[in-house]
């Protein structure tokens, strides 16, 4: 791919891609995490989605080894693989691609049609883990704190989501250092969801749609 889309855009905006080759030396460094189904990525510039398009590759075929063998299972993995893939981007253009990078990667895997419940869910969970927005002043375009959902799956088709703020979780190193005052505090004792839902299922999901997201 080409590296600079222009000269104006690295000068206004420092925007580089990554290539090939270097997205993958750099996961194989953490190759265990990129291949734990939810294990959480962040990537606070993400473009196009070099490296999310990459960590979900890796998770899928995570999902396809140990759940490979039932139908029912490897959808619903598969949705929490997408769940667990996070990014912040300040283009407009860079975050819409970046959506439509991941839903294609999701969608081909489980051979989803885009009128179906399951890839209407996937778009509405990128819809909200991948932010425009600013990951310095952490904000989004529009002047909101940025909000992260963190999905969990309960299990039977089943998930929960709660809300936290990206401001409030930046803090965990400060908060987690030796000798700090809540160095012994567990992160449930630290951090406070912004909002909890009930569990939801994918049919849920779907019906909400991408505009539904916070």
């Amino acid at each position: 791919m080409t590296l600079v889309r222009s000269r104006q855009r690295v000068a206004d905006h420092g925007e580089v891609f990554t290539p090939a080759w270097m997205v993958e030396a750099m996961l194989d460094l953490v190759r265990g995490e990129t291949e734990r189904i939810d294990a959480r990525f962040l990537e606070p510039a993400c473009g196009s989605g070099n490296f999310l398009v990459q960590i979900l590759r890796r998770k899928l075929a995570a999902v396809e080894v140990r759940y490979g063998k039932s139908d029912f299972e490897r959808r619903n993995y598969a949705l929490l693989a997408l769940m667990c893939v996070y990014g912040i981007e300040l283009l407009p253009d860079n975050i819409v691609e970046c959506r439509a990078n991941l839903l294609e990667i999701f969608a081909e895997y489980l051979g989803l049609d885009p009128a179906s419940d399951l890839y209407r869910a996937g778009a509405a969970v990128l819809a909200q883990n991948l932010v425009h927005g600013d990951a310095l002043s952490m904000r989004t375009h529009d002047g909101q704190p940025i909000t992260f959902a963190e999905w969990g799956y309960l299990g039977k088709g089943r998930f929960q989501r709660r809300d936290f703020r990206f401001d409030s979780l930046t803090q965990s190193s400060a908060f987690s250092a030796e000798g700090s005052l809540f160095a012994e505090l567990g992160k449930h004792e630290i951090f406070t969801p912004t909002h909890t839902y009930p569990p939801t299922t994918v049919g849920e999901l779907a019906a909400a749609g991408p505009e539904a997201t916070p």
